[in-house]
């Protein structure tokens, strides 16, 4: 059976590592989170000062790139790799709120963008990889041989997150989930860099109304059909 590449974009919150992580174990695919590795340089941001206090200095966290390394590594328990940052499991620290509400900021930054594409680039190399994110199929490779836009409304996936960041013992109220969905998207779609958008070839999968495992056995069945091609 041939391998492919797999690229997964679409707005925050539509569910898309869940579904990415669950197509890739069926298919025995490496799997890529490329939003743990900006959420993973946010989080290095926020403890190295150079995010919060009122203030944010982003050139001095484009002279610390360097000093970031970023890591897989996959947990047999969890069946997933959860990101490890210059040594250590932030797997839990880099999905907080917190971090939600600086991620997009920090991928606007050009610098970091390089860096991030390109150590993507060498992750997918081999092919036989499902990767999502917000510009896998047109920045990281436009050449995928199948490509899915993954939307919502926002208030549904606003009502996911909540209820996910409530699971985990967080205390947060669905209006500021609702308005860092928003805020996210409207930053995502709107900057000069990379900015989210469907790729041409891309299937647009609008998940609002569907189950996990409909959700999943649709696309499944959709890359069964481009492998098989």
């Amino acid at each position: 059976m041939k391998r492919i590449t797999i690229a997964i974009d679409g707005f925050s919150s539509t569910g898309k590592s869940t579904l990415a992580k669950q197509l890739a174990k069926a298919l025995s695919y490496v799997y890529v989170d490329t939003g743990a590795m900006y959420r993973a340089v946010t989080l290095f941001a926020m403890q190295k000062g150079f995010i919060g206090s009122g203030k944010n200095d982003f050139d001095g966290l484009v002279r610390s790139l360097e000093d970031i390394v970023l890591k897989f590594s996959y947990n047999e328990e969890l069946g997933f790799a959860e990101m490890f940052l210059n040594g250590k499991n932030v797997e839990k620290d880099i999905r907080t709120l917190e971090v939600s509400r600086n991620v997009s900021q920090v991928a606007e930054i050009e610098e970091v963008r390089a860096k991030l594409v390109e150590l993507q680039k060498e992750m997918g190399k081999e092919k036989g990889v499902v990767m999502d994110g917000r510009d896998i199929g047109t920045v990281v490779f436009p050449n995928a041989e199948l490509k899915i836009f993954m939307t919502a409304s926002p208030e549904k996936r606003a009502y996911r997150r909540y209820k996910e960041l409530l699971e985990r013992g967080d205390n947060v109220v669905y209006e500021d989930v609702l308005e860092n969905v928003q805020k996210r998207d409207y930053i995502d779609s709107h900057r000069e860099i990379s900015p989210l958008k469907k790729a041409d070839d891309a299937v647009e999968f609008d998940n609002s109304d569907m189950g996990l495992k409909e959700q999943f056995e649709r696309l499944h069945n959709h890359a069964l059909h481009v492998i098989d091609r």
